[in-house]
Parts: C-alpha cells; structure tokens; sequence
C-alpha cells in the first residue's frame, strides 16, 4: 500500500506532464515465490545464488537429512516384516512342522493298534476268569485314550495345512496397509528436505547461508517466475470503461531497446483518489483505476521489479 500509494504521488506529478490520450505512467512488480521446505533442519547445500537464473525441476537447496533417511529405512524393514507374517499366514505350518506332527500321529496309531489288541486279551482273559474287573476297565480307557490321541494328532496335520484364519489374515493385511502408509510418510518427509524449482524463473535473493539452521517453512530462496512480471498503472476514470482484459498494449522503459507487448490481465473496479480528496462533483476527475498487464514470459525478463515504465494502449 506504501509503495502504491507513493506511486500515485509520483503519477499526478508525471499526469502535470503533457502525455498523449493513450499513454500512461506505471511500474513493474513481480509475485515472488518464497520457496520453503515443511520439514526444519540446517542448509547443507545452497545450490542457486542471487541473481541466477534456473530451470523448472532444478534444485535450489538441500537440508541435513540423516534422520529422515534413517526414518525411511525403518519403515521400510516394518514393511517387509509385516509381509512376511501375512505370507506366512497364507502358507500355514512349514513343512517341517507338518512332517514332525505326522510322525507323531503314527507313533499313536501304533500305539492305539497295540492298546486294541491288549483290550481283545483282557476281554477273552475276563471271560475265562482270569484277570478282575479292574484290571479289564484300566485296558478300555487305555485304548480309547489312545484312540482319542490318533484323533487329536490327525485334526492337527489338517489344520497345520490350512491357511491362517479370515479375522487373522484381514488383521495382518491392515498391518501391511499401516506399515506402506508410514513408509510413505517417510518418504514424503526425506523428500521435503530437498526443494526444486517448480517453475523457470530467476533467483531474487538467497535469504539463509550454508550451515544455518532453517525452521519449518521459512523461505530458503526467493523467486520471480516469468509469468508473475507485470505492469501496473493508472487511468482516469475517463478511460477506465473502455479496458477489459486481452486488450493489447506496448510497455517503454528506459533503456529498453525496443517497446514490450503486454496483455491486460486486470481492471480494478475500485476507484482510487490521488491525492486523496474529498469527493465532490468537481473532483470526479481525480479518479484513477488500477490496471494490470503482463508480458509474455519470453519478455518478461527485460522489465525489472519497481522499474518505472509507459503503457501505451493501442
């Protein structure tokens, strides 16, 4: 607003000029870029210096990011132990396993076998008076122990088989699910700590040296991209209903060696006053209206932020 308003100033003593109908008085501005990284850390690396200019995607600096790195390579193993288990779920039991709960169920056939045959002998032996009740009862519950064990074991070889469960195998993919997304956030955070250039443009100033220490988002570089050079200037409010955006006109400065096309972009629909007065009928041609135009990006370079310039409407 300071700036604008000393340029009003500066355009009513220019205005005193005799200047033809479609000319009028301005200057260039630029919308700089603040580029800034979301993660702290100390700068490392300052790629760019002030008054360069650089291409899209190029690097513009660099934070310390051993931390972060490390943060990444957790994540990564999580991830992978996570896998693991969900494959082994998928799998069931080793072989090994499977194999030693086989070996175990034969060894109770076998013994369920003899346990069988030894209750026929008991039962021949209590029919012939020669062994008590007792002993016959001991031998039954023996038997269907045994039977029982051959059961058990061959339920287990079924299930070593299987996969895990569905409640099992839902709950260890969320596992994995969890573990991709903070392998992502780490990968996002390790990548914050090196910012490129997201448009051509030059380097206006370098705001932090190598070694400093850079709080989260503080600007490391400030940029001026092409396509944010414009032109500012004022008509009256004579002129101002003949503007619209698209309209053509021709930018002269001193020094440049030719004149630079430039497109309207904006008309303000906000009178000002310079000076500021009291608004009376008399007064009505003191208004002026805020115009924007901009350059080509390929000319955008020859016009400088706050360099006075002519605006000649055609």
């Amino acid at each position: 607003m300071r700036m604008r308003a000393a340029w009003l100033a500066i355009l009513l003593v220019a205005g005193c000029a005799k200047e033809p109908a479609n000319t009028y008085q301005g200057y260039v501005e630029g919308e700089f870029v603040y580029m800034a990284s979301s993660q702290p850390g100390q700068l490392v690396k300052l790629a760019v210096a002030r008054g360069q200019t650089v291409s899209a995607n190029a690097l513009l600096f660099e934070l310390e990011s051993a931390n972060e790195a490390d943060a990444v390579r957790q994540a990564q193993q999580q991830l992978q132990a996570a896998q693991a288990q969900r494959a082994d779920l998928a799998t069931g039991r080793r072989p090994q396993e499977v194999n030693v709960t086989q070996a175990q169920l034969q060894q109770a056939r076998a013994e369920a076998e003899r346990l069988g045959l030894q209750r026929q002998r008991d039962e021949a032996q209590y029919r012939a008076g020669g062994i008590a009740r007792a002993q016959l009862d001991d031998t039954r519950t023996a038997a269907s122990a045994a039977q029982a064990r051959v059961r058990e074991l061959e339920a287990q070889v079924q299930v070593a088989r299987l996969p895990g469960r569905e409640q099992q195998m839902r709950a260890q993919q969320a596992q994995v699910d969890a573990a991709r997304a903070a392998l992502g956030q780490a990968q996002w955070k390790l990548a914050q700590k090196q910012v490129h250039a997201l448009d051509a443009g030059l380097v206006y100033d370098t705001l932090y040296r190598s070694g400093e220490w850079v709080p989260a988002g503080s600007p490391v570089v400030r940029m001026l991209p092409p396509a944010n050079v414009k032109v500012r200037f004022f008509v009256p409010e004579t002129a101002v209903g003949a503007l619209a955006p698209g309209r053509k006109l021709q930018v002269r400065c001193d020094g440049c060696a030719a004149a630079v096309p430039a497109t309207i972009s904006f008309v303000s629909n906000q009178s000002e006053y310079t000076p500021p007065v009291i608004y009376s009928n008399a007064t009505r041609s003191k208004l002026v209206f805020m115009v924007e135009a901009r350059p080509a990006p390929e000319d955008a370079p020859k016009l400088r932020p706050g360099q006075p310039v002519e605006a000649v409407l055609q």
